[in-house]
């Protein structure tokens, strides 16, 4: 498989179980209707292995912009392929997304909530405070890449590209689940700013009864902060090393 094809697939994969989570713990008559945070941590950590064992073989299964960043400042990716990566991850979680609101659509219908429904697509702030929401982003997605790169430094071989991939998928499945319970309460742990922002415009354009705006006064937190935590993980792991 082509690695552009390989993140275009397993990040469609990723977003598609994590978002149907969401779906199916805060839309009305699910049969996980109310079942919980710890269930949607669960599942995204799950999403998140699904999503690497797919494409780890192929593109070392980046699936996230804020890693393919940290690969190219590391020196191991050229600019035009993280360009053409982070193409591949925004186009492939508005696909996950799409299909999301198709398996879901008539309990779409029956919610009222715009917030909940929103939610299925991307995150926004418990309590509004932008700079503290930023923070959050930022340190959520430090703590992703610096202990990926931790990982990488102590397993990586000559035969499995960099990226999620070359650590195994259990590692960054248990590594994503921590960041969801630990640091997640604050923004809904983005952490990847394609798993927003593509959910997020596919949400904008659906049509959707009774539905919230795009919130472009926030939108730009869950986009900006990842970028921002990987850069300071990146940047220290070369001058620690």
């Amino acid at each position: 498989m082509e690695p552009i094809l390989a993140e275009f697939i397993g990040t469609a994969v990723m977003i598609l179980l994590g978002g149907g989570v969401v779906a199916n713990v805060v839309l009305n008559q699910t049969k996980g209707n109310n079942s919980g945070w710890i269930v949607i941590t669960t599942a995204w950590a799950v999403a998140v292995f699904v999503g690497v064992t797919i494409a780890g073989p192929y593109s070392g299964a980046h699936l996230n912009c804020a890693v393919t960043l940290s690969v190219l400042l590391m020196g191991e990716l050229s600019f035009a392929t993280a360009l053409s990566y982070m193409a591949a991850q925004l186009a492939g979680s508005m696909l996950g997304a799409f299909v999301v609101w198709s398996v879901y659509k008539d309990h779409f219908d029956v919610t009222e909530d715009a917030g909940a429904k929103q939610a299925v697509f991307c995150t926004a702030p418990a309590i509004k405070n932008l700079p503290r929401n930023l923070l959050s982003e930022i340190v959520g997605t430090f703590v992703l890449i610096f202990t990926i790169l931790h990982f990488q430094d102590a397993t990586l071989d000559t035969t499995t590209p960099i990226g999620l991939g070359s650590i195994g998928a259990l590692p960054v499945a248990f590594l994503v689940w921590a960041i969801g319970l630990s640091l997640g309460g604050t923004t809904g742990y983005a952490i990847n700013p394609a798993r927003d922002l593509g959910p997020r415009i596919i949400h904008a354009l659906l049509p959707i009864k009774n539905k919230a705006t795009f919130n472009l006064e926030y939108a730009w937190v869950p986009v900006l902060g990842p970028f921002i935590g990987s850069a300071i993980a990146s940047i220290l792991y070369i001058l620690i090393y």
